[in-house]
């Protein structure tokens, strides 16, 4: 039986052995676990705050742009405003030419005839 005690020996020192090193795997686990925890909520609050930054960045962007077409819009609305008073004021002396010209031929006329 000595040898079968000699062999009870080596794999009842082999299983202290092992867990000895599960337990200091296991603390070193933990210790781990604990350092990196504050590392992780550390680095969700970074994404968090970027997407916020993100999100207001892209609503700023929206607001600058439909700001900057609605000038466009008003621009062009007063532009043709002004065509409109042009074409107006074309028509208008246009006619004032015409009845003018018609004025003139009528004096010629009576002045021939």
């Amino acid at each position: 039986m000595g040898f079968m005690d000699t062999v009870k020996g080596w794999f009842g020192q082999a299983k202290d052995v092992a867990g000895d090193a599960v337990d200091k795997a296991q603390d070193v686990a933990g210790d781990l676990g604990g350092k990196a925890a504050p590392m992780m909520d550390k680095a969700k609050d970074m994404a968090g705050d970027a997407v916020d930054k993100v999100q207001d960045m892209a609503g700023d962007a929206v607001d600058k742009v439909q700001d900057v077409a609605g000038d466009v819009k008003d621009k062009v609305e007063d532009m043709m405003d002004r065509g409109d008073d042009a074409a107006d004021a074309a028509g208008d002396a246009a006619a004032e030419a015409g009845d003018a010209a018609s004025n003139a031929a009528d004096e010629a006329k009576d002045q021939l005839g």
